[in-house]
């Protein structure tokens, strides 16, 4: 157990310094998340003239609450491992007595660190300019909104590293994430709230993987109508879906696999 909590902690500070060095970056790659915030001032318009069922404090507290779960979920896992594996640079990883997968994840971890000051800076920048919002959630919900917001980097990762694998067939296993962004900008709650779809709509909606990426976390912290036990009960089905997906597709491709060094 020692060595494994070595090894872990190594890898973690090793992209942790990794990922400092590129501060201005962090500040790109966080600034690139705010389209939630953008999307809040036109919803909030909209709330004022309109029967949404939600108020303009509720859609600004909804997409703040967005923008939080995109930064610790977002993952770009596929564009790092189709490189490597374009590259030859997975064969060394796959000399290693460890799974390759522990390094993207290292990876991803490190660079949630790294960038939680800016996040927090934008966030006191809100209620700044926003006051009205400011709340303070209740602590049952906020642990259920931890615990789900952890399941949803999860969910997302292994949904991303599923899809990655495809890049032993093909070049452009990226294309298939762009594919996959499609539906997940329109039926996540990324762009809107599901409270505000048709009933009828947001009924299928629920059957798919896309509700408990932004969502269903979101919702949990804002206070909005949700189904706890159905949410995470899904969230965790859906990991396992992919993750058995993953396991089969890591096997077939490895067989592939004629990388530099392999």
């Amino acid at each position: 157990m020692k060595h494994i909590i070595r090894k872990a902690l190594t890898l973690l500070l090793v992209y942790y310094a990794y990922m400092v060095e590129y501060r201005a970056e962090l500040i790109l790659w966080v600034l690139s998340g705010s389209l939630p915030i953008i999307l809040m001032g036109v919803w909030i318009k909209a709330a004022q003239g309109g029967n949404f069922g939600l108020t303009p404090v509720d859609f600004a507290r909804y997409f703040l609450v967005v923008f939080v779960v995109r930064q610790i979920s977002v993952v770009w896992v596929i564009w790092e491992f189709e490189k490597d594996v374009i590259e030859g640079r997975l064969s060394s990883k796959l000399l290693q007595p460890l799974d390759p997968v522990w390094h993207y994840v290292a990876s991803h971890l490190s660079e949630r660190v790294a960038r939680i000051p800016f996040a927090l800076l934008l966030i006191a920048l809100f209620f700044i300019l926003y006051p009205q919002a400011f709340w303070i959630p209740k602590l049952p919900e906020l642990l259920l909104f931890t615990l789900a917001v952890i399941l949803t980097f999860i969910l997302r990762f292994v949904i991303q590293y599923t899809f990655a694998i495809f890049a032993f067939w093909t070049e452009r296993a990226s294309a298939l994430e762009n594919f996959w962004f499609l539906f997940f900008l329109f039926l996540s709650g990324l762009i809107a709230p599901l409270e505000v779809f048709p009933e009828p709509v947001r009924a299928v909606v629920m059957f798919t993987p896309f509700p408990y990426l932004i969502d269903f976390p979101a919702s949990i912290l804002v206070g909005l109508p949700v189904d706890i036990t159905r949410g995470f009960l899904s969230t965790i089905g859906w990991i396992l879906i992919f993750l058995g997906a993953n396991r089969l597709l890591w096997r077939a491709g490895l067989k592939r696999y004629s990388g530099m060094g392999a």
